[in-house]
């Protein structure tokens, strides 16, 4: 039975949300093996001169820690 662990990173980027998503994943990737799934638990937006500039997420990380 695999033992899996999660954490929660901070992203962002200037494209778009998925493009944060992915961030997240690759950032995490370069520390933790075995990821199985990701979960945005937050989104948000900074706006300046009344356009989006930056897009955040709160992304949940699970991978696997022993099988």
């Amino acid at each position: 039975m695999p033992v899996l662990k999660v954490i929660e990173i901070m992203a962002s980027s200037p494209k778009s949300w998925e493009d944060a998503t992915s961030s997240a994943v690759k950032t995490a990737g370069e520390t933790v093996k075995g990821i199985r799934s990701v979960y945005i638990h937050h989104m948000s937006a900074l706006v300046k001169n009344n356009k989006i500039s930056e897009f955040r997420v709160n992304a949940k990380i699970t991978f696997e820690v022993l099988n």
